[in-house]
């Protein structure tokens, strides 16, 4: 593993380049030896002094041996770095022949005063290592330890022993001499090695160095699978497969898996005081090799933090490698070393070569010189100073992207409800503690399949005899039966079973039960399917992904050119300090995984993305939301639009100022569509009827018995979604259900969508009516009044507003975050600083309450301020936050304005409400284009000119993303471009002076796995275009926006008091290295030994460590300080 290239580093270790040596410089200088001339040597002794020719200088010339196989010794960077070597006036250097380190005794390879030899493929080191005991030259790699390399376990433990951090590991020897080394107990979600226990996702890597074929296994829940890394090929590094089950034969390092944001850094040492690292793109995220132009791998030098440099000089020192390459996993906050390489040299950097030249040059002959009477001091030169371009013209910088999205399109979520007392089920129930908490949840596989059994067992019994004890409803079984086999096999994903004790049986029927209830306990069964993400969810999600990259500054050098590569750029550098946090939900994580893969250009499954680049765990209802337990608001909101809309009599102006107190005009005209509640409801309920009607005539029609429709749904099931729907709108007595109207709206907005091949009739009426009706119901869960808007949406959203606040304070203290290397940022602005980006991936109930929080939270006044009240009006003209909905946030510094003015941190705010519906074109209300202030050359002060009813403005202006993600169709909608957005080509009257941008033109590509047919994807379903970002605001200061937060996080009502008490012990201690952070009058002055001097509108940061770091207890995971408590907890590298 000691080759020029690490684990996967270079093509099967292949040299990029070869070049044959013919003793290279002339004599007066030192020079290359090769075979002919050194066989002279071979004769006697000495021959070195010998065969000086006739000019050379009377002190005796240092001889460098390289001993090593010829792929290395004339491979491209040591010929560079020892053609620079023998620029060194005394030095020579001499290359073994392979067939002499092969073939020849010790005794007739030639002399050398400094032996550079290293193992790699094929080489005899125990010859090497005779060698070295004969003729006892100055070793710059030790040998010896060069057997310790070849094998993982002996790296680790030396690692160990050194105390270099490394990633928690067991390993797992089979060998029939020690059994007791060989106790492996594999279990769905984890291994357990020796008593360790590992799971999901972990690292397999076989003990033998040599051996590159390095395996992780991803949990049920991301959708299991492996990757599996190996040395490169072509363009490949890795592949994923979907085996889950560890290997069985062979000898195995076990490790947790460590989530870095999908880059790699490679270090390489030349001696203790020096150390090269870049980065290149983890093999594990999509196993594509990033190439440049000339087909090389692309890496980026990269800074390392003292702890790191320190990191280096160990591993050096310990493996008594002098050139020792090795592998860095930067991870929560902490670097991990994962892999020690041995020799390695850098590729293709002219820097690295001459660096590497110099200093071993340097070490020779401070080792060697005295004893030759060679004259020769030790250069002293002045260190190299890093010239960092500074920012000019007028420019702004960014510095913080912080996006929250909605989840992209789904199937429509469904569930059964079903009481079961079966023997069966209970033990099921105990077996896995249902009994603590009387509620149990089942989503793996292995418990879905036992619940599966117990349904087929149960029906083959009914199928036997009709009388017996079982009294689960037949029908119930079957659909729970057809639900668990759906697909084939089980995803952690896409299904699951909550089972919940009912000491005394079920207290009252409901529309689906039929007779009264029977005596004794019994446990309520509720199946749950559906909801995940569709193939059209997963293209909106990566074209999103691909389309955001254009917010990022233009990429300069190879990227020059192509849209949004700037942020690639960025990101691989480690300027770019990304990360992803996503809800539990298989969707949403899913819709994160896919952003990623477009945002960052990656290739491949989700499953390796999802594990590496998207934080989740329920981060104390930061992204989650149990529904399961509404706030007391929500419920008299809930209570009161049943009431309201239960009247059977159009709606009267009282009932306008009920339900619409707000004036919305979305709302206004839903009602005016809606007229009667109750007739409208009865047409839909009419419209569900003919719909189901239709299915059950298609179904009994032979050609059409076995269709499959979108997602591999079959008729069957899709009657089964409608049927039950029918169930449940209408109860017995003849009432509405009218939370069951955003199932029916997500059903019917499906169906349209993707099996609108079926040609069922009246589909579209039926969209329309339970449209208008959800454009009601939907928005208004979230709180009819603006009080109780604010109520429910703080309710939801205040870990994720602390947090926000948090991202947005966090940017100007980079101090310890990674930078990219000075030499080689030229052409970036301010290279030593990063743009942070935060993604927030959500359901509905999230994106509703947050952007409530900045409608009716008091952030500006519509009186006073025209581009909020156009803002506004624009925010109340749109009736639906569709999937893919996007609130967006972002931070720019104004370099020339004095660091202590309210001016030099700018925010603006942007909103797209995501997806375009079925038959949205003729009513879409118009924003006024994306128009970030940094483009809008001075010109700040938007036109006074009013907006007019917005849902009939002229709709040339309203750049529909058309060309974004549908396929069909693609026209470029305008032309002319300024960098990477698009501008109009007519400033229309309403929008601001200078030029309007629309966001996301032409950066659209068309996804790779998804081939367009004439019926779109799958056969018959179409994606959907996405709105293109709005401006809502673009001259706010950071101070506002934060004093605002502040505002809204305090003034949450007394039920969240204590919620806030605990989250500012947690937001302010300083223990964790964290002050006060939103202090804008200037702070007391601190002693000098707490904090460096800064300008005093900067976030004081009161720990002398630098802000980035975790403590060393344990992982960034955030914990939650009291179960019972909502409190939130971030660890201090999110």
């Amino acid at each position: 593993m000691s080759e020029t290239g690490g684990e996967g580093w270079d093509q099967s270790g292949n040299p990029t380049s070869v070049f044959a040596y013919e003793g290279h410089p002339g004599p007066e200088e030192g020079g290359m030896k090769n075979e002919g001339e050194m066989r002279k040597g071979e004769e006697e002794g000495q021959g070195k002094e010998e065969d000086e020719d006739y000019d050379s200088p009377p002190e005796r010339q240092i001889v460098v041996g390289i001993c090593s196989m010829m792929k290395k010794s004339k491979s491209k960077p040591m010929t560079q770095i020892m053609e620079r070597l023998c620029k060194f006036e005394y030095i020579t250097v001499v290359i073994f022949p392979e067939e002499v380190i092969l073939n020849e005794p010790v005794d007739k390879w030639p002399l050398c005063d400094c032996l550079v030899s290293f193992h790699s493929k094929g080489f005899p080191l125990d010859k090497a290592v005779e060698y070295a005991n004969l003729r006892n030259p100055l070793i710059i790699n030790d040998l010896n330890m060069q057997y310790y390399i070849q094998d993982r376990r002996e790296v680790y433990r030396i690692l160990q022993e050194e105390g270099i951090d490394l990633p928690r590991y067991a390993v797992l020897t089979r060998d029939p001499d020690r059994p007791e080394e060989c106790n492996l107990v594999e279990g769905e979600d984890h291994v357990e090695v020796n008593g360790e226990v590992f799971p999901k996702p972990f690292v397999e890597k076989p003990v033998c160095a040599e051996d590159h074929n390095v395996y992780i296994y991803y949990p049920t829940s991301a959708g299991g699978g492996s990757q599996r890394l190996f040395r490169k090929i072509g363009s490949r590094s890795s592949v994923y497969s979907p085996e889950s089950c560890v290997r069985k034969t062979g000898s195995y390092i076990y490790e947790e898996f460590m989530p870095t944001d999908g880059t790699d850094v490679k270090v390489y040492t030349v001696g203790p005081d020096y150390a090269h690292a870049e980065a290149r793109k983890s093999p594990a995220l999509d196993g594509k090799v990033e190439r440049d132009s000339e087909g090389k791998e692309i890496r980026y030098p990269v800074m390392l933090t003292a702890m790191e440099k320190l990191v280096a000089r160990k591993v050096c020192l310990a493996f008594k490698q002098t050139v020792c390459g090795f592998d860095l996993l930067r991870a929560n906050g902490h670097s991990f070393v994962c892999d020690v390489n041995g020799f390695s040299f850098v590729k293709n950097s002219m820097k690295y070569y001459d660096d590497c030249a110099k200093v071993l040059g340097n070490m020779v002959m401070r080792e060697l010189a005295p004893q030759f009477h060679i004259p020769w001091s030790i250069p002293m030169e002045a260190e190299d100073i890093p010239i960092v371009p500074t920012t000019s013209g007028t420019m702004m910088e960014l510095r913080c992207v912080i996006a929250i999205i909605r989840h992209g399109d789904r199937t429509p979520k469904q569930k059964m409800k079903m009481e079961v007392r079966h023997p069966l089920f209970f033990e099921l129930f105990e077996k896995y503690g249902g009994y603590k908490s009387g509620k149990l949840k089942l989503k793996k596989p292995k418990q879905l399949q036992e619940v599966l059994d117990i349904a087929r067992l149960l029906l083959a019994e009914l199928g036997q005899h009709t009388d017996c004890e079982i009294e689960e409803k037949k029908g119930k079984l079957e659909q729970l039966k057809t639900v668990l086999e759906m697909y084939g096999h089980f995803s952690g994903i896409n299904r699951k079973v909550q089972l919940t004790y009912l000491p005394n049986g079920q207290p009252k029927a409901s529309s689906e039960e039929e007779e009264g209830p029977k005596e004794g306990p019994s446990l309520l069964l509720v199946l749950k399917w559906g909801g995940e993400l569709t193939p059209a969810g997963r293209v909106q999600a990566e074209e999103l992904g691909r389309a955001f990259r254009c917010m990022y500054p233009g990429g300069q050098g190879d990227y020059a050119g192509f849209p949004g590569c700037g942020l690639l750029r960025l990101h691989s550098t480690y300027r770019h300090d990304l990360k992803i946090y996503a809800s539990d939900e298989g969707r949403v994580q899913m819709t994160a995984a896919a952003f990623a893969k477009g945002l960052l250009a990656l290739e491949g499954e989700l499953t390796p993305i999802l594990v590496q680049m998207v934080k989740s765990a329920n981060m104390n209802g930061m992204l989650d939301s149990d529904s399961e337990s509404l706030t007391d608001c929500q419920q008299r909101v809930k209570a009161r639009l049943h009431e309201i809309m239960q009247k059977d009599q159009d709606f009267t102006e009282a009932d306008y100022q009920k339900l619409a107190p707000t004036g919305s005009p979305s709302l206004v005209n839903s009602m005016k569509v809606i007229g009667n509640p109750v007739r409208t409801c009865d047409q839909v309920y009419a419209l569900i009827q003919r719909l189901t009607s239709q299915i059950r005539k298609r179904l009994e029609d032979p050609k059409s018995a076995d269709l499959q429709l979108y997602h591999s749904e079959t008729l069957e099931l899709m009657l089964q979604r409608w049927s039950k729907l029918e169930r449940d709108f209408r109860n017995k007595s003849g009432r509405y259900d009218i939370s069951k109207i955003p199932d029916i709206y997500d059903c019917v907005k499906y169906d349209t969508q993707h099996n609108a091949t079926l040609g069922l009739e009246d589909t579209l009426e039926l969209f329309r009516l339970s449209r208008a009706l959800a454009d009601i119901v939907i928005p208004q869960e979230y709180g009819i009044n603006k009080p109780e808007k604010m109520d429910i949406a703080q309710a939801y959203c205040l870990p994720l507003m602390k947090k926000i606040q948090l991202d947005l304070q966090r940017t100007h203290e980079d101090e310890a975050v990674n930078k990219l290397h000075p030499l080689y940022s030229r052409g970036v602005m301010s290279p030593g600083r990063h743009v942070r980006t935060r993604l927030y991936f959500t359901s509905e109930s999230h994106v509703h309450s947050l952007l409530s929080i900045f409608r009716y939270g008091g952030l500006l006044d519509e009186v006073k301020d025209q581009q909020w009240k156009q803002a506004m009006d624009y925010l109340s003209a749109v009736s639906e936050l569709n999937y893919m909905t996007q609130i967006v946030i972002m931070l720019y510094e104004d370099n020339n304005k004095d660091p202590g003015s309210e001016e030099r941190f700018h925010v603006e705010l942007h909103f797209s409400p995501g997806v375009k519906s079925c038959e949205d074109e003729e009513n879409v209300p118009l924003g006024f284009g994306f128009r970030p202030a940094s483009a809008e050359n001075q010109e700040k002060q938007t036109n006074q000119g009013s907006l007019e009813d917005l849902s009939q403005d002229e709709p040339d202006r309203a750049l529909p993303l058309s060309e974004l993600i549908s396929i069909r169709r693609s026209p470029m909608i305008r032309n002319r471009k300024t960098g990477s957005m698009e501008v109009l080509s007519e400033t229309s009257p309403g929008s601001s002076k200078g030029a309007s941008y629309r966001l996301f033109p032409s950066c659209s590509r068309q996804s790779p796995e998804i081939k367009p047919t004439g019926l779109g994807f799958e056969g018959c379903s179409m994606v959907p275009s996405i709105y293109p970002l709005e401006t809502l605001h673009n001259s706010l200061s950071l101070k506002q926006v934060d004093e605002f937060l502040n505002a809204v996080c305090e003034d949450s009502s007394d039920a969240h008091a204590k919620t806030m008490k605990a989250l500012s012990v947690l937001f302010d201690t300083s223990s964790q290295g964290y002050g006060q952070a939103h202090t804008y009058p200037p702070p007391k002055a601190l002693s000098s030994s707490e904090t460096p001097v800064r300008p005093p509108t900067h976030p004081l940061c009161l720990s002398s460590g630098p802000p980035s770091t975790v403590s060393s207890a344990g992982p960034s995971s955030p914990t939650s300080v009291n179960p019972s408590n909502p409190a939130i907890h971030f660890s201090f590298s999110e």
